[in-house]
């Protein structure tokens, strides 16, 4: 049965270490799974829910975005899904009362844990300027205090609207559609610290930001290579597919600075064989130094061009550009000065060249371990150029598998979610509202932290996440959240961010993805764009948790009524009253959604075009797929400093702490504890189990202090060490960024150590 919040924080100081598991999933994570869901929601509640998730008359996921086949298990989630959705699911509330009993400051010194431990939030909350306590406030109310601050603005690029990966693709769009009708292209979102890399260097290369494949393409794949991933904790159903094709015939390539479980062995707990022995997905793991992976991709690149034979040459001569260029620096690429950078082996490189060189459909798959390092956009070109070489884009079994995080996280940047947009949108958009949306770009999340510490950004409106615990710099970015005149959080559940406000906050409780949503016209359905480019409905089945919700996309229209006034002529009541009709504004906006409502109407939704798949088309600037040579680049580390990566728990999604536990790494009871190879430990005189603070270095000389981390010996690459966010994003210097795609660059932390 479901139990109460937890009272107090729990103690973290003593993890408990054992040695690492080299199996995922099977019948620990059925247990774990059927634990929590108890916790949250009741035997009954868990049954009627978790029976629906990703089903074709359900609801999507609140997890992560991977997809689902044509047909579906009964059971269509994993342990971690299963967490997202009873964390959202939950019979416990966070009421008034609540508020009452707990100040901001009491709030601001509980862990992230606690704070999603409490229950889903009731009622529309505001804390006046002054105040130390939320207290209740009407819709009617909250909106005027929006309008008041937003209207008092001297530009509207002193605001900014931030967006989650959660929300709709109806929500999304009328949230792009408000703040362009007010006058800013200020739309930060959580692809600027994630995949933003991916959408830069793809962009460039084949001319879309996004993966090239479907699932079915990695069922058909000869090789799969998983770099800086790690599907056994942040995207746990890629394991089904990694196994279906390895029973298939395909090999797997692993390349990571730390062994991972679910890549070593995967007990599928929807088979008996499964649950008992499980199938061993990697046939070679590289475990590459932090930062390595240009140089290893280059090297292979330069083995590939000099082998007979291995190019695809009628492809490279029909559909791509820059050839000769990227021969020529390829040639410079050195066999020691990689091994350097990637701590790898010559015989093991060598391994995977053959690998590669036997495979006709190659499929690379990525996700932050790439991405997020000021050379990650040269990266991602340099995997586009190896699948180039081979003709593997465009063919079925072979592409580029960037695996996108949040459930919606794409679909909302299709939806016109982009500080950047391309002026053809901005056309389509202005054309069907007859509005002038701004031309200048925004901001992004950094250069959003920094308008708010510079004074030039006054007000901040969240739509979901948790922009305080999942940007970096924590301490330059809670700072400079305080200088606004307003904060807004759109959210389900307490996270760090309402307790770190502007001189005004407000939190507005909304509908999740498990919720009913009613309104005038009737029952409503939402749709949201997966990881592969598949839309398809998304249809709640709990009442909701109060009756003083209101859903995203009617927060959006009330409060563009009270901002825009009679003076906007879009017919906000009616997007609030219909969803449908949001549709039929989009498919008129936005290629690819043409008939918008019949095709979101078919159980298995529909996949969007996407050229370089389906014709071998590139909408590149020169007309083909464009080869690139960027210099190769790879952190340099002084002695007696380690380059710390930090990485989720096996108890957590994102921001969102559902334990304290890291199950398949050994971790019980507390997060606070950093991974270091024990060679390492042993030249810098850590011992295992002793407590350090972790100092990053940065060229600005600011001290940045992350105190009190449990040292556990782990069999990390050598010089690396790794530690859970967002405990660690105060490590993360806020100009510390890639290059292009300006993501926080928190895989590559230059830290020293020093006694707790």
């Amino acid at each position: 049965m479901a139990t109460k919040p937890p009272t107090g924080d729990p103690v973290q100081d003593a993890p408990q270490v054992t040695p690492p598991k080299h199996a995922a999933a099977g019948l620990p994570a059925i247990g774990h799974t059927l634990r929590i869901a108890g916790a949250q929601m009741g035997l009954a509640r868990t049954a009627r829910t978790l029976l629906k998730v990703n089903q074709k008359d359900g609801f999507d996921c609140p997890g992560c975005a991977w997809p689902e086949g044509d047909k579906r298990h009964t059971a269509e989630f994993c342990e971690n899904g299963a967490k997202a959705v009873a964390e959202e699911a939950t019979l416990r509330r966070v009421t008034p009362d609540f508020f009452a009993a707990h100040p901001v400051a009491d709030l601001a010194g509980r862990s992230g844990y606690w704070l999603g431990q409490q229950g889903r939030i009731t009622q529309p909350m505001y804390l006046p300027e002054g105040g130390d306590h939320y207290e209740a406030i009407s819709w009617d109310r909250a909106f005027a205090i929006i309008a008041e601050e937003l209207t008092a603005l001297d530009s509207p690029d002193e605001a900014l609207f931030y967006t989650s990966g959660r929300t709709s693709n109806e929500a999304a769009f009328l949230f792009q559609l408000f703040a362009r009708e007010f006058g800013t292209n200020n739309l930060p979102d959580c692809s600027n610290m994630c995949h933003e890399s991916s959408g830069s260097a793809l962009t460039e290369t084949i001319g879309i930001g996004k993966g090239s494949v479907s699932l079915e393409d990695l069922h058909q794949a000869d090789l799969i290579i998983v770099a800086g991933q790690n599907p056994g904790t942040n995207h746990p159903r890629m394991l089904s597919a990694l196994e279906k094709a390895k029973n298939a015939g395909a090999k797997i390539i692993s390349v990571n600075p730390l062994p991972e479980a679910g890549m070593e062995r995967f007990k599928n707990p929807q088979t008996p064989f499964g649950m008992l022995k499980g199938t061993a997905l990697n046939d070679l793991f590289l475990q590459i130094r932090i930062g390595g992976d240009q140089a290893l991709f280059r090297l292979l690149n330069k083995l590939v061009i000099e082998t007979d034979g291995a190019t695809d040459e009628a492809f490279i001569r029909e559909h791509t550009h820059g050839y000769e260029d990227l021969a020529a620096v390829a040639k410079e690429a050195d066999w020691e000065e990689t091994l350097t950078a990637t701590g790898l082996t010559r015989p093991e490189i060598e391994r995977a060249l053959a690998m590669i060189l036997a495979s006709r459909r190659t499929i690379v798959c990525w996700a932050m371990g790439l991405t997020q390092h000021k050379h990650a956009v040269a990266t991602i070109r340099e995997v586009v150029n190896l699948l180039l070489l081979r003709g593997d884009i465009g063919r079925p079994g072979a592409g580029v598998c960037p695996v996108r995080g949040h459930s919606n996280v794409q679909g909302d940047r299709t939806m016109g979610i982009f500080e950047r947009p391309a002026p053809a949108f901005l056309d389509a958009l202005d054309k069907e509202f007859g509005i002038t949306s701004p031309r200048g770009h925004g901001y992004d999340v950094v250069r959003s932290i920094q308008a708010m510490r510079d004074g030039r950004a006054k007000v901040l409106f969240a739509m979901g996440g948790n922009f305080v615990g999942a940007t970096p710099d924590t301490d330059v970015t809670e700072a400079a959240i305080r200088r606004t005149a307003l904060t807004v959080h759109v959210s389900t559940k307490l996270n760090r961010s309402h307790a770190v406000t502007g001189r005004r906050a407000l939190i507005l409780p909304t509908l999740g993805r498990t919720d009913k949503d009613v309104q005038a016209s009737g029952r409503q359905f939402v749709t949201v764009e997966d990881s592969m480019g598949m839309v398809h409905a998304s249809r709640g089945n709990l009442a909701p948790a109060s009756p003083h919700l209101l859903s995203e996309p009617a927060i959006v229209a009330r409060m563009a009524r009270a901002v825009l006034g009679a003076a906007s002529t879009t017919p906000w009541e009616q997007f609030e009253r219909d969803y449908a009709a949001i549709r039929d504004r989009i498919s008129r906006v936005v290629p690819g959604f043409e008939d918008f409502n019949a095709r979101a109407a078919r159980p298995e939704g529909f996949r969007l075009p996407h050229a370089p798949r389906d014709e071998r088309r590139f909408p590149t600037a020169t007309g083909k797929a464009n080869f690139t040579a960027a210099p190769v680049e790879y952190p340099r580390v002084p002695p007696g400093r380690l380059l710390l990566q930090t990485l989720r728990s096996h108890d957590q999604y994102n921001t969102t702490i559902y334990g304290l536990d890291d199950r398949y790494r050994g971790i019980t009871g507390g997060r606070r504890v950093v991974l270091v190879n024990p060679a390492d430990a042993a030249e810098l005189g850590l011992a295992d189990g002793s407590h350090t603070d972790l100092v990053s270095e940065w060229k600005d000389g600011v001290e940045r202090r992350a105190p009190g981390f449990r040292v556990v010996h782990y069999p990390t690459a050598r010089g690396c060490a790794a530690a859970y966010y967002p405990e660690t994003n105060v490590l993360v210097p806020l100009d510390s960024t890639a290059d292009t795609s300006n993501t926080p660059a928190s895989k590559s932390v230059v830290v020293r150590f020093e006694p707790a």
